[in-house]
């Protein structure tokens, strides 16, 4: 480290002031830090043992190489990147980070002072065992998460995640390293608080944002954006109408929302999967034009009549009074089920209130709409058909 300290120093200055003269003065008036204390530095060079780090004082900060390696060994941050450490010691004039105590040869000393300052550790999780999992720490020093503590959402399989090396705070420190409880939730929840604060002052209702689906319930589905995690009810989920969340949604799966409300004072928000779609309703006019005929499927049946769905979030209404051929009913169920097809025609269109008057007609003229609805026409028949087979089953 002083070889590659000391051919950074005369790239900077051409051998003039010597680093710890520089060193020495820059600490004249700076902030203390204390062991254990957090900050933010940004990457001043990479080198081949160490990482040099500007701590927002005149000294410069190191890092092993070793914490910002990826699988492969390669760096994962390069000169300008910002980098979240713990200060560990100012001894012997070298301001010591780390962004977590690692494996290898972390000691009992150190593990100390990682509980002591809140600082992170690295633990590979060995076995499933009572409560929790038995982690190994660096060192070989053994530590016990229980399941609570390990972050992991219902209806994940705990026995997946042995092998896994994660990042853990120590919550118990006893009998000289003897007896460590870690936990990975703390390190989640303080990512989730930190992440929730950028969010905070980025996000605004209307924006559409990607989330993941992470449970789901009756009445809809609990999106997480990264950072904070919403409802998204059940009537948001698609233009037209969802019976069961998972018809259109499976935990784990990514989709674009847009956010509908943001509760920061409470923690709650809502997202819609409805808004950040296409509307449907721009086709009514284009696609849908008064007087032309189409297929449709009949949704719901109301004293008044039945309501038709051309498509998912396009729907009209046939009066009852036009549901007889010429006979009174008392009910459009006397003659239409819901899920029956129907063939219909337009007879009048209200953009401002979204609504649409439609009235039974031959399928002959039907218009293909296959791109924008279902017109299957095998088993559609023309209302004379239906209304002669309800009065045929009468009698």
């Amino acid at each position: 480290m002083e070889e590659e300290r000391q051919d950074r120093e005369a790239d900077e200055d051409g051998g003039g002031e010597s680093f710890a003269d520089m060193l020495e003065k820059s600490m004249a008036g700076a902030t203390r830090l204390e062991p254990g204390q957090k900050i933010e530095t940004t990457v001043l060079k990479v080198g081949a043992e160490w990482v040099f780090l500007d701590v927002g004082q005149k000294g410069e900060g190191v890092l092993e190489i070793g914490e910002i390696l990826d699988a492969d060994g390669k760096p994962t941050v390069s000169e300008g990147d910002k980098l979240a450490a713990y200060f560990l010691s100012g001894e012997g004039g070298e301001l010591r980070f780390t962004t977590r105590l690692g494996g290898g040869s972390s000691g009992a000393a150190q593990l100390e002072q990682a509980w002591e300052n809140g600082i992170p550790v690295e633990g590979r999780l060995e076995k499933e065992i009572k409560g929790g999992y038995e982690v190994r720490l660096g060192g070989g020093t053994r530590a016990f998460c229980p399941f609570s503590q390990l972050g992991l959402r219902r209806g994940e399989d705990a026995a997946e995640s042995v092998g896994q090396t994660l990042t853990f705070k120590i919550t118990k420190y006893g009998e000289k390293g003897r007896n460590i409880v870690v936990s990975h939730r703390t390190i989640v929840e303080e990512e989730r608080r930190a992440r929730r604060e950028e969010l905070k002052g980025s996000l605004r209702v209307g924006m559409i944002v990607k989330g993941t689906v992470t449970n789901l319930r009756d009445f809809g589905a609990f999106i997480d954006i990264g950072g904070i995690e919403g409802l998204l009810p059940i009537s948001e989920a698609g233009w037209g109408r969802v019976e069961k969340i998972g018809d259109v949604l499976t935990i784990g799966q990514v989709v674009e929302v847009a956010i509908k409300s943001l509760d920061w004072e409470h923690d709650r928000y809502s997202f819609s999967l409805r808004s950040a779609m296409a509307d449907p309703w721009a086709k009514v006019g284009a696609v849908y034009r008064e007087g032309s005929t189409y297929y449709g499927t009949v949704a719901r049946l109301t004293p008044f009549g039945a309501f038709v769905t051309l498509e998912d979030g396009v729907d009209g209404l046939v009066h009852i009074s036009a549901l007889g051929e010429g006979r009174k009913i008392n009910h459009p169920k006397e003659v239409l089920q819901e899920g029956q097809k129907l063939t219909v025609r337009i007879e009048k269109i209200e953009q401002e209130r979204r609504r649409i008057a439609l009235a039974p007609a031959t399928d002959d003229a039907a218009e293909d709409t296959s791109a924008y609805a279902d017109s299957s026409s095998a088993s559609m028949g023309t209302l004379g058909d239906l209304l002669k087979a309800g009065l045929k089953g009468k009698k």
